[in-house]
């Protein structure tokens, strides 16, 4: 089943609109936004689909991540520095990536997730494994607060990077 929720180009509606109304039982196209349905669907949904052609941020993969929704996305901005690409044996990474904003890359990827997702144990360890990542302001904190100690630490030794 597959199921959008958003906006975006009147082509894309339109044609989502005939895809839901062939494939009543398969497709569902809700046009615009609704936060309450949104997390519906990430709570329901296996693969979270987010092909973006440009994402400066990108909060929806981060949201199906902690759901157990696994990610497959375009690598570019935020979503590249998300969503690392799991492999085939699943044992890396949190997601599926492909690289090209292309509709046969994007095919490509889907099938490569569909045949990972008959791999159950090994599905489910991907998907605990996302649900335990820690994208909070905390982390993120930690992290900036490490970077200035490395940071203070090469100015008090002279080394090269660090302001003297």
């Amino acid at each position: 089943q597959f199921v959008l929720l958003g906006t975006g180009q009147p082509e894309y509606h339109r044609l989502m609109r005939e895809v839901a109304d062939r494939h009543k039982d398969k497709a569902a196209f809700v046009e615009g936004f609704d936060p309450a349905l949104a997390q519906l669907i990430y709570g329901g949904c296996d693969i979270f689909l987010m092909p973006s052609r440009f994402e400066p941020c990108g909060l929806g993969q981060l949201i199906a991540l902690r759901y157990g929704a696994i990610p497959l996305a375009r690598r570019t901005g935020g979503l590249a520095d998300t969503v690392q690409d799991c492999g085939d044996a699943l044992d890396r990474g949190n997601g599926f990536v492909f690289e090209r904003y292309d509709a046969e890359e994007l095919v490509g990827c889907i099938r490569r997730a569909a045949r990972a997702y008959a791999k159950k144990d090994a599905w489910r360890q991907l998907m605990t494994k996302g649900m335990r990542l820690d994208f909070s302001w905390d982390a993120s904190a930690r992290k900036y607060v490490d970077l200035y100690r490395r940071a203070l630490g090469w100015a008090a030794d002279g080394r090269e990077g660090g302001a003297q």
